[in-house]
């Protein structure tokens, strides 16, 4: 495959993302211990034993911190690459005024408003949400079946209205979404076994998202 030469000054994406990547999987490895100290005492309990001791609070503290943490690899990340980040952003802008522009030529603009008097978004707004549907969207996908997502995500930049790494990255972001949200259900959760398994039911979400953080398709 013949690349440009901006192409061949890109890092690749694991190493771009490389923050990202290691602490998602320092989250898969905190999750997994976290419930391990729920399951690992009531296994070592003898058979008749009705009431059994285990640690909740690992499961609250991974939850605590797993944002944070997350916050600072990616802001780690962009330090490590400020010319490659000034690059992306204006590949933003480009994709970010061509979907501007899609919009403006469908007439969103032109409608009266949805029903009850509420406006429209405007075209910026549809902009940014056509980026996180298009994310969403590949997630959904990749979770099924990994070729049919890079075949969509082809079909989203085909137009220029998207980047590969944009798209890719708003996948990103939607996963480590739904493992952020599953862990907040696990600090809610009064009952060990249920804190325990939203824990772990994070761990598939942080897992697509290190695989669509490593993932070039260019």
């Amino acid at each position: 495959m013949t690349v440009t030469p901006d192409r061949l000054n890109l890092p690749a994406r694991r190493r771009r993302h490389a923050r990202l990547i290691a602490a998602l999987t320092e989250l898969i490895g905190a999750c997994a211990e976290a419930a391990g100290e729920v399951y690992r005492p009531i296994a070592a309990a003898p058979p008749g034993q009705e009431a059994v001791a285990v640690a909740l609070l690992p499961c609250v503290q991974v939850s605590l911190t797993a944002a944070t943490l997350l916050d600072m690899a990616r802001a780690e990340d962009e330090a490590r690459w400020p010319a490659v980040v000034v690059r992306e952003r204006e590949e933003d802008l480009r994709t970010y005024a061509a979907r501007c522009v899609v919009a403006q030529a469908h007439g969103l603009m032109e409608e009266d408003g949805l029903p009850g008097g509420v406006p429209l978004p405007t075209a910026e707004q549809f902009a940014a949400m056509d980026l996180v549907s298009a994310g969403d969207a590949v997630a959904a996908r990749w979770r099924r079946d990994p070729e049919q997502a890079v075949a969509l995500v082809h079909e989203l930049v085909a137009g220029g209205e998207f980047s590969v790494d944009e798209v890719l990255d708003e996948a990103v972001a939607a996963t480590v979404l739904a493992g952020l949200l599953a862990l907040q259900e696990a600090r809610a959760a009064s009952d060990p076994s249920t804190a325990a398994e939203l824990c772990l039911g994070a761990v598939p979400h942080m897992a697509l998202a290190v695989a669509l953080a490593s993932t070039d398709l260019d």
